[in-house]
């Protein structure tokens, strides 16, 4: 527990002013998160971290990351999709240069990873670009979701939600944790009109992503469960890696954009 509560503090002193600022700074960050959690991946198919595929990856996962903005020097024809085609091409053709010792299984996991961890982060600019309030918005349904569906679900919990990938979650602590989600995410899109939606929409839209976050916590948990591993990774010592602590907004915050929020 003091390991926990000691990584907590630092992490919370980094990530905040990072936050706070945004901009370069939240890029930037955003950026290395994504390295970070792309190496746990790595990682967990045992493959080097210095090696072709491995900075393949780093690169995909950068590309797709980056604002726009970032490639608006480039000529028409390289779009941010066709250099990310290019490496995933790089990756396949890697397979034949080590004869399948890196198979086309690992090209696609990878290419899975770069596009889940890739696309999570960089709406994690998006938002932030939003506007703080935004960011908060989704960090509020993550936080409280996955907070009330420990506390109801360690009073209440009866009924397994998932027990081949997390048996300690429950259905009772879901649709708890997502329901008193629902009030204060709700409450905070109102008070700061993000998105600029009616009462009812708000609480459909907040509902929606508290699920997706859910979801996309067993997404990671199943993932560990396949590589046989208790945490994504060691970078934060009582709470295990980048996946393990981003794994429901990697899944919240496309969506935002796909609600027209960022």
């Amino acid at each position: 527990m003091k390991t926990r509560v000691i990584t907590a503090i630092v992490a919370l002193a980094l990530f905040v002013p990072i936050v706070l600022f945004g901009g370069i700074l939240i890029q930037i960050g955003a950026i290395a998160l994504g390295i970070v959690a792309m190496s746990e991946v790595l990682i967990m198919k045992k493959k080097l971290l210095v090696s072709p595929e491995a900075l393949l990856s780093f690169l995909g996962v950068t590309v797709l990351i980056a604002p726009t903005s970032w490639f608006s020097a480039l000529p028409d024809f390289l779009s941010v999709n066709f250099i990310f085609y290019i490496i995933v091409m790089l990756l396949m053709l890697r397979n034949v240069i080590t004869k399948n010792i890196f198979s086309f299984d690992d090209a696609g996991v990878l290419t899975i990873a770069m596009l889940y961890i890739g696309m999570g982060f960089h709406y994690f600019v998006e938002a932030r670009s939003a506007g703080i309030a935004v960011l908060f918005y989704a960090l509020f349904i993550v936080w409280i979701t996955d907070s009330g569906a420990y506390i109801f679900g360690r009073k209440l919990g009866k009924n397994k939600l998932a027990p081949h990938v997390s048996p300690n979650k429950t259905w009772e602590g879901s649709i708890c944790g997502s329901a008193l989600a629902i009030v204060v995410a709700t409450i905070w899109m109102q008070s700061f009109e993000i998105g600029n939606v009616s009462l009812i929409i708000a609480i459909i839209i907040t509902a929606v992503l508290s699920i997706a976050g859910q979801f996309g916590d067993l997404v990671e948990s199943a993932l560990k469960r396949y590589y046989q591993v208790k945490d994504s990774g060691k970078i934060l010592p009582g709470h295990g890696g980048i996946l393990d602590r981003f794994d429901s907004l990697l899944f919240v915050l496309p969506l935002l954009h796909l609600f027209g929020i960022i």
